[in-house]
């Protein structure tokens, strides 16, 4: 008998592993392989003809010594300051009114979240249209004359603008599938005990939010991070404001296929990793003090 029971747990192993090596293979191939040859790339110089040669850390040497790299850097992290916090916020209070008893909701939900389903390239153009400093239907409601992408200190408020409206529907619609796991009781038993709307936001529904939050937070601040074709598409590549708005990935963009420097540009994308794993790696260490996975 236990011989048996051997030989029916090595053949439903033998079956997992079948079903899940799809998976593995895939994450192989298309994300373990090009990060390792992207770590590689990163200590070579690419010559002529798609020829390399190693060269060492002079790729990091020299990106360090760019003023342009630290720019970019400063780009990036302006526009995931911008987004982020707004963009959550604003989420949050949409998944909010998402979840109260309103009629018509799942036409709201689905208006809210169309931005996501619509091609960015139509996306872009409709909000430069509506960004243009002559015509634009935005300065005339606000009843100004900006220039808002040929101005340094207005171009990259425009594209987080855009990247808030793109992003609050999907953000919403996670949070809103953690406001609906929320037990009504928790509110019945605040009501009775006098506890107004506010104080059951902050005492129930921010609490038990808070883990779904914390997910979206990551989701939303590794997206901002890598942020280039929203830059790519709204800004044109003869903008003199190139240089105030482009993010570490446009300059990645710029050194692989327009310079033809893939070394130095891998070094950028390993730069922008360990970037990311930093501001993730801080995150949950600080969501130790304020996501609650106690039900």
């Amino acid at each position: 008998m236990s011989k048996q029971k051997t030989m029916v747990a090595k053949q439903e192993q033998r079956w997992a592993w079948l079903m899940v090596a799809p998976t593995i293979i895939g994450l192989l191939i298309l994300n373990y392989y090009p990060l390792i040859q992207t770590f590689l790339l990163s200590f070579s110089k690419t010559k002529t003809f798609g020829a390399v040669e190693f060269n060492g850390i002079q790729n990091y040497i020299d990106m360090f010594q760019m003023p342009e790299f630290w720019k970019a850097t400063w780009n990036t992290i302006l526009f995931c300051i911008l987004t982020v916090p707004v963009g959550i916020v604003l989420a949050l209070l949409v998944a909010i009114l998402l979840n109260a008893k309103v009629r018509f909701k799942g036409g709201f939900r689905a208006i809210y979240f169309l931005p996501m389903v619509c091609a960015p390239a139509a996306i872009a153009m409709v909000w430069r249209w509506m960004f243009n400093g002559e015509y634009g239907i935005i300065n005339s409601i606000l009843g100004v004359n900006i220039n808002w992408l040929t101005n340094p200190s207005t171009a990259i408020l425009a594209c987080a603008i855009v990247a808030i409206w793109s992003s609050i529907g999907y953000d919403a619609v996670l949070l809103l599938s953690g406001l609906q796991n929320i037990s009504k009781s928790y509110y019945e038993a605040a009501h009775l005990d006098g506890a107004g709307p506010i104080r059951q936001f902050f005492s129930i529904t921010l609490p038990m939010i808070s883990p779904t939050l914390f997910v979206t937070l990551i989701m939303r601040m590794m997206a901002s991070l890598k942020v280039y074709d929203l830059i790519y598409m709204m800004i044109d590549q003869s903008n003199p404001v190139i240089p105030d708005v482009q993010s570490l990935m446009y300059l990645f963009y710029r050194e692989a296929f327009v310079a033809g420097n893939k070394g130095f540009a891998s070094a950028i994308v390993i730069w922008t990793i360990l970037l990311i794993g930093i501001v993730t790696i801080v995150q949950f260490i600080g969501q130790k003090k304020w996501v609650n996975y106690d039900v």
